[in-house]
């Protein structure tokens, strides 16, 4: 049995840092366990333009702890009013990965996203030219879709059309949830990949019922069956290059969370990598981690690998209860529990 493993340290290409006062308590997480990631642009206001997302990325660093190595790579929240200008800018930044798609009303600060992807065509062909990434939301918000079919639905109303209209752009299918997902991504050719999240490859949704109606287990998108958990636990350990991490972690006060309309989202990068080693590890996989962990996203982002690693090791140890998040306090994934890994 393994009882260490050393990898190529991992990169996180979906993530949540929030802003302000709490970077401080958040940051050193990530930093902890990983050299870079894709950082999320929908705080309030959205970060729409390329010297928002140069300011944020300031403030990002400077929480980033001393001692400690950390590259944010920054994204654009797309609006129906986003110039093609402002790709060009992007790219000529060099620290602007991606560009950012929400469904209007979709998640959390998703208001001011796209009603309708066909108004933002322009742009994205623009995108397609420039070599930049679109990363999608992967959920229509039509009230008439059942909450645990709007990634199904948004597949064929959205994604598929998007993927024949304009076939050169770069498409990141974010935290994917279903074997629908998995079997498109596995069908697409190599310019489609997808991440996957711990709470996705853990949990199916009878978590979020477990011990009454447990609000930390609720995230958009919505956890699903036992068969789509399934389905992407051997998509995430298969190999494949498509499929890389990205946590998703999005932390919320827990007074944000514990009431009568809680926020979507949960908390993992305090346990990040850990989650997913005993993913594969549960699946005698572990030879296959480094390569969805660190290898696979730098490499469909066309980004160089990292030189540096990280060592876990089989060392059973206990999820704090709570976290500190700025005057409140954070409740992370699997609270309280014991996990089999740990960071070194």
């Amino acid at each position: 049995m393994v009882e260490t493993i050393t990898l190529t340290r991992p990169d996180d290409w979906h993530l949540h840092l929030r802003d302000g006062d709490v970077l401080r308590d958040i940051v050193p997480h990530t930093a902890a366990r990983f050299a870079r990631a894709i950082v999320m642009p929908n705080l309030k206001p959205p970060v729409t333009t390329t010297e928002q997302a140069r300011a944020y990325r300031e403030r990002i660093l400077k929480a980033v702890p001393s001692g400690m190595s950390f590259n944010p790579l920054m994204t654009l929240y797309l609006t129906e009013s986003t110039p093609a200008e402002e790709i060009l800018r992007a790219r000529d930044s060099g620290i602007v990965k991606a560009v950012k798609y929400y469904p209007a009303g979709a998640t959390t600060n998703s208001d001011s996203g796209v009603t309708d992807m066909r108004r933002v065509y322009p742009v994205l062909e623009v995108m397609a030219r420039e070599g930049m990434p679109l990363l999608v939301h992967g959920e229509v918000t039509d009230p008439s879709v059942d909450v645990f079919d709007r990634e199904a639905v948004f597949i064929e109303r959205v994604l598929l059309p998007l993927l024949s209209d304009i076939p050169t752009l770069k498409v990141v299918f974010e935290h994917i949830t279903t074997r629908h997902a998995v079997d498109l991504v596995m069908q697409t050719p190599d310019r489609l990949g997808a991440t996957i999240t711990p709470q996705h490859l853990l949990m199916n949704r009878n978590a979020i019922f477990r011990g009454g109606l447990n609000p930390h287990h609720y995230c958009l998108p919505v956890l699903k069956r036992e068969q789509h958990r399934l389905a992407l636990v051997k998509a995430a350990t298969s190999g494949d290059a498509r499929f890389f991490l990205g946590t998703d972690s999005a932390p919320h006060a827990r007074t944000a969370k514990e009431t009568a309309c809680g926020c979507a989202g949960m908390y993992s990068a305090n346990a990040a990598i850990e989650f997913y080693a005993q993913v594969f590890d549960e699946v005698g996989a572990m030879d296959r981690l480094e390569a969805f962990a660190s290898c696979n996203g730098p490499d469909f982002y066309g980004l160089p690998r990292n030189t540096d690693t990280i060592t876990l090791e089989r060392k059973p140890w206990r999820v704090p209860s709570v976290l500190g998040y700025g005057r409140e306090e954070l409740v992370p994934m699997a609270a309280g529990e014991t996990l089999s890994w740990r960071l070194v």
